[in-house]
């Protein structure tokens, strides 16, 4: 069983073109449980972050939810996501996850947040927020 914690406000889910610089307002004045994380590929940088955050020249997808797993997971542990994804993706959820050093993190769609964590419920997680 895991406690997962629902973050406040809504997030987005963005792509920026390759070599394009990322916004400082990312990385500053974090209010706070925001979170934002972001990928660099050889194809473009993808961006999750609060969706009033996003940056403006970005591809957005935004009406996600994210929750946190709040205690800390061991980076070389197994099977917290796939505790977490498994559900979901059994309830017809859809979820995009990452992780930190810290802990783990997986958004789903607004419109399905009462469906998914439901079926994180019946996994046996505990859901706060």
């Amino acid at each position: 069983m895991l406690d997962i914690a629902l973050l406040p406000g809504e997030y987005a889910v963005c792509r920026l073109a390759a070599g394009t610089t990322v916004p400082y307002a990312l990385s500053s004045g974090l209010r706070g449980a925001d979170v934002v994380t972001v990928s660099w590929t050889s194809d473009g940088i993808s961006v999750i972050c609060p969706t009033d955050r996003a940056p403006a020249q970005a591809v957005v997808e935004t009406t996600w939810r994210c929750l946190r797993v709040s205690a800390p997971v061991a980076p070389a542990g197994t099977g917290s996501l796939a505790a977490l994804v498994d559900p979901l993706a059994e309830a017809r959820v859809s979820a995009v996850t990452f992780s930190t050093f810290d802990t783990d993190y997986l958004l789903v769609p607004t419109v399905r947040l009462a469906e998914g964590t439901a079926a994180l419920q019946r996994a046996g997680h505990r859901v706060t927020g």
